[in-house]
């Protein structure tokens, strides 16, 4: 005589128990990539709006040219609009990219980078910068980078 439990055999319930098993390991697989998938989705998003942040520092101080592609320092030029205007355009993309930076490192996963590439206009020509930043995603390792071009 087979043992059956509510109308069932034993050898039913196990693989009952192994399907459910299997599903429930489907779900918790599904659950680590969509966790994995918007933690680069953060990066990215942060990495856009970082660039984005440097562009509009470069567009409203558009005297500084080469500048932005120099060292960053800490000028204190960001207190305020008095203060502000205290400081040079070269002392003010110092700034900017000390902010920048400052900014990158504690929003962007660990080792993250942040350069800025400077080209001269000419008679013509109009000058371009290249914001880039790269970082390691957290978790795969994959090597990623955002880049934007900025024409002024």
């Amino acid at each position: 005589m087979k043992a059956r439990i509510a109308g069932f055999t034993l050898v039913e319930v196990l693989v009952a128990l192994v399907v459910l098993s299997i599903g429930l390991l489907g779900v918790a697989k599904l659950f680590v990539v969509t966790i994995q998938g918007n933690a680069s989705a953060t990066s990215r998003l942060y990495a856009v709006n970082l660039t984005a942040d440097l562009a509009d520092r470069i567009r409203a101080n558009r005297t500084a040219g080469a500048a932005y592609a120099g060292t960053p320092a800490n000028y204190a030029c960001s207190g305020g609009a008095l203060r502000a205007t205290l400081c040079s355009p070269t002392q003010m993309a110092a700034n900017d990219l000390w902010l920048w930076q400052t900014q990158v490192t504690s929003m962007m996963p660990s080792g993250a980078t942040g350069t800025v590439a400077y080209v001269a206009g000419g008679a013509n020509m109009p000058a371009t910068y290249t914001i880039t930043l790269s970082w390691r995603e957290a978790g795969t390792g994959q090597s990623l980078s955002y880049a934007l071009r900025v024409v002024i």
